[in-house]
């Protein structure tokens, strides 16, 4: 490692930041480099508090804890759990449980890869001689697209860092995401849904070789200190962007007029 990346503080990277800064880098310099903050949307809140608590009431049951105060805070809860449970048993049996594999909910995990710490937190890891299990409980109302899902840098990431970590082959692990709120269209029954993604060495090298890059990219405009690239306009992430107009972007949408106000009966009081 040069001088000049020894001089750099040691930065953590999450499968967030890692799809931040391949989506916008200048989005990623204004949320974790200037630690500059972005109101949340009451909807979004609502979404985010949900699925916080699941993973809390999954975090509960898997330790052997009471969880009835949890899951009577809401119905779908109770719904969501039983739902998973019957869906996958071979993962929630007691049989399962006792057979001496490690198993952990909200394991973390952390390796150092050219002067930054790739963190991961899995919903729950099950590891074996021969195998690595990792689970990930989505609550999003309708599954993801499998092509998506397959490059989003959550599956990548979790997936390296499993290996890299262990002494099990890509071919011997795994991630399956569970999205526990899908409901189905016709019976309007809660139904969960998974979708399992496979590994393999191929895979392992390609997300090295793309580490590689985005991590060295990083480094150079740290280095430089100078304002990270935006990202280009045409393809329209800007319109929803709450750094829009530090980025002088606001005016890129078709309905923006600088002239017009809100009504102050409109804006929504924010408590301090």
């Amino acid at each position: 490692m040069t001088d000049e990346r020894l001089s750099l503080s040691l930065m953590s990277l999450s499968q967030g930041q890692l799809t931040l800064l391949s989506t916008c880098p200048r989005k990623f310099q204004h949320t974790y480099l200037d630690q500059l903050g972005a109101l949340t949307k009451p909807e979004q809140q609502e979404r985010l508090l949900w699925g916080s608590r699941f993973h809390l009431l999954m975090q509960q049951r898997e330790l052997g804890l009471p969880i009835d105060r949890l899951a009577d805070q809401d119905p779908q809860f109770q719904e969501s759990l039983t739902g998973l449970v019957t869906a996958e048993p071979t993962v929630f049996e007691p049989a399962i449980q006792s057979d001496g594999a490690f198993r952990q909910s909200e394991h973390r995990r952390t390796v150092e890869f050219r002067g930054y710490l790739l963190t991961v937190i899995f919903d729950l890891l099950i590891l074996t001689a021969a195998a690595g299990r990792i689970f990930d409980w989505k609550t999003h109302p309708q599954p993801r697209d499998r092509g998506a899902l397959a490059k989003d840098w959550q599956t990548r990431l979790y997936l390296y860092v499993l290996t890299e970590t262990t002494d099990l082959a890509p071919e011997q692990v795994s991630m399956t995401y569970w999205f526990v709120r899908r409901r189905d269209s016709q019976t309007g029954k809660l139904v969960p849904q998974s979708l399992r993604f496979d590994y393999n060495q191929a895979l392992h090298d390609q997300s090295r070789q793309d580490l590689i890059g985005l991590t060295d990219q990083l480094t150079a405009w740290r280095l430089g200190r100078v304002p990270l690239p935006q990202v280009e306009a045409s393809k329209g992430l800007c319109l929803t962007c709450p750094f829009a107009v530090r980025c002088q972007r606001a005016d890129d949408g078709p309905d923006f007029n600088p002239s017009v106000f809100p009504d102050l009966a409109d804006v929504q009081e924010v408590i301090l």
